[in-house]
């Protein structure tokens, strides 16, 4: 089986829309929450959210084609010419027969959704937007980035909530090891932070309604959290054939090595009280991975801050880990730049690339009174230095899908 390198990286985010803006927003603790602009919240629980600001595709994507482009579809091809950039792929001189395209998204299109249903009951069926469909489905971010670049190799788009980006970059990682593919642009893309989005998650009192401080209202594993911060972005890598990195003399940022996932069968939002899914996750990616847990330097949990999130995780990380789980750093990003729903993982799994590049371990912030029942080191507060040979990202989503990813440094 061929070995599955990183080479580049695309990110855009509450707290930066470029690789070096979010990685020292994110060693700094700077949080990316704030009022929601993009709708008046007034008679909204939450008022909140981890916006994207200062995003102007308009250097990657001509005027023309941007109109029939949802946003979430805007950001995953601007992620990935950033991610083609760094990685330093001459397309012109690649075979883009084995180049392929694997960009999940939980939801896909929900601000034109709720755009046009106004346009279908105010003015009728005839005045809905023959781009309504296109804009909508969560795959065509995966579809146009391959259509932008004239990628031809396997295409499509996993959908499994805020698993999304893990399993879209674990299943390209299988593409290319099997050698369906020698370079696939794999990761997670979403924007749903509309009417609609936020009040389906007030309904399901999933957010938090920290409203008055913003930029403290995400605290994943501290015991005053109240629920996540609902955030959007992408995060796009470039996976390759380790061969074709090296002859090509490319930068490699990390090696994927593992890939787990597995399913909760337990309930349509809530975790396993067992944290017996999750369990199952981890241990696989580190089976396939050949990996004792001991070796493990740094895990970027999913990490909510959800009361229930965060203490199923910590349960499975203790199965997982045994004497050793007290001694594993943990963080959740998602602590400053929210919880990006589908874009999540993608976003998530770049922050643990640089943590091996730059050995450097992102905080958990707002981390202030510690949980009986989350009782690890999330390292909170303040980055830290630290060789991290072996990372591990995990996401879990609603429906009890679970995937982790874990990498080693080059």
């Amino acid at each position: 089986m061929n070995r599955v390198v990183i080479t580049g990286l695309g990110v855009i985010s509450p707290v930066g829309n470029n690789t070096t803006a979010f990685w020292d927003s994110i060693i700094n603790g700077k949080s990316g929450a704030g009022p929601i602009t993009f709708f008046d919240p007034t008679n909204f629980p939450t008022k909140i959210a981890s916006e994207v600001k200062s995003f102007d595709p308009s250097g990657c994507i001509n005027p023309k084609e941007l109109k029939r482009m949802e946003r979430f579809i805007q950001f995953a091809i601007c992620a990935s010419k950033m991610a083609i950039q760094d990685a330093g792929l001459d397309l012109e001189k690649e075979d883009k027969n084995t180049i392929g395209v694997l960009v999940g998204s939980g939801i896909g299109g929900l601000p034109i959704m709720e755009e046009q249903m106004r346009v279908l009951i105010e003015k009728g069926p005839s005045k809905v937007t023959p781009f309504f469909i296109p804009m909508l489905i969560p795959d065509m971010a995966s579809g146009l980035i391959s259509i932008y670049y004239g990628l031809k190799g396997p295409n499509f788009c996993c959908a499994s909530a805020c698993a999304s980006g893990n399993h879209s970059i674990g299943q390209a990682f299988r593409t290319i090891r099997y050698g369906d593919a020698r370079v696939m642009v794999a990761g997670g893309t979403e924007s749903c932070i509309t009417q609609l989005g936020v009040a389906g998650f007030c309904a399901l009192k999933a957010l938090t309604t920290k409203n008055d401080q913003p930029e403290k209202a995400s605290r994943p594993f501290d015991k005053e959290r109240d629920g996540f911060l609902i955030g959007e972005g992408a995060g796009i890598v470039i996976l390759e054939d380790i061969e074709n990195a090296r002859k090509r003399n490319a930068k490699i940022y990390a090696e994927v090595i593992g890939y787990g996932a597995s399913s909760d069968a337990y309930h349509i939002t809530a975790p396993d009280p067992l944290g017996d899914g999750a369990f199952r996750c981890m241990k696989s990616a580190l089976n396939d991975a050949k990996l004792a847990p001991e070796e493990v330097v740094y895990i970027n949990a999913h990490g909510t801050s959800t009361q229930l999130n965060d203490k199923i995780e910590t349960i499975a990380v203790k199965k997982v880990f045994g004497d050793y789980a007290k001694k594993v750093a943990i963080s959740s990003t998602k602590s400053m730049i929210g919880h990006l729903l589908g874009a999540a993982a993608g976003v998530e799994l770049i922050a643990s690339v640089l943590s091996i590049y730059h050995s450097v371990i992102p905080p958990t912030i707002n981390y202030e009174y510690p949980d009986p029942d989350c009782d690890l080191d999330y390292v909170p507060n303040t980055a830290r230095r630290r060789d991290v040979k072996i990372a591990m990202s995990n996401s879990f989503g609603f429906g009890g899908h679970n995937a982790s990813i874990v990498l080693r440094k080059i």
